[in-house]
């Protein structure tokens, strides 16, 4: 087990990738018998803020929740692993300040790609003006100026952003690297 809790924050466009990566990067460090929990954004609003909107306001509030829940898992040694939007840099600024032992990881995925992607039609939606406050065309996205790991996912396999986010974490010392024998990303062990 990690000596103490850690928060992986994803941050990035709808449809970039988040949540798959989120719950990719939970089965690995269960697989190394880290205590885990997954705190997806569309789960959060269902239950936890539901009633908020996307205004900013709403939008910061619901970040602020996420926060005080990934700060109290990371405070008993737990791994959060957030998986939200969060558009606003000062926002994630807050998050960071407040949980502490915090790992932006930024889902760079561009536009045009997580259009694409968009299996539920929020996008078009979007684009013909029947959905408002949607994150990167009628309200703006905040790239992180300083992750501590950035991933490519229109370049990169699955696989290869996984493999970078944990080399991420164990060059901070969050996991311990396991000698590499095979190309998949189950050879990481504590």
């Amino acid at each position: 087990m990690s000596p103490k809790g850690f928060t992986v924050w994803f941050t990035g466009l709808p449809c970039s990738g988040k949540s798959t990566l989120a719950w990719m990067l939970q089965k690995q460090l269960k697989e190394i018998n880290l205590p885990v929990e997954v705190l997806d954004g569309d789960e959060i609003r269902q239950i936890l803020t539901k009633g908020l909107g996307y205004s900013k306001e709403d939008r910061n509030e619901n970040i602020r929740r996420i926060a005080f829940v990934a700060k109290l898992l990371t405070r008993v040694g737990g791994v959060a692993i957030a998986s939200a939007i969060s558009p606003y840099r000062d926002t994630r600024d807050w998050a960071r300040a407040q949980i502490g032992n915090f790992v932006e990881v930024y889902v760079n995925c561009p536009l045009e790609v997580c259009i694409q992607r968009d299996v539920k039609g929020h996008y078009a939606k979007a684009l013909k003006g029947e959905m408002q406050h949607y994150t990167g065309i009628s309200d703006p996205y905040e790239p992180p100026l300083h992750p501590e790991i950035e991933l490519h996912t229109d370049q990169e396999s699955l696989d290869e952003s996984i493999h970078k986010l944990l080399d991420g974490l164990a060059a901070r010392n969050l996991i311990a690297a396991a000698r590499k024998q095979q190309a998949g990303p189950t050879d990481w062990k504590l």
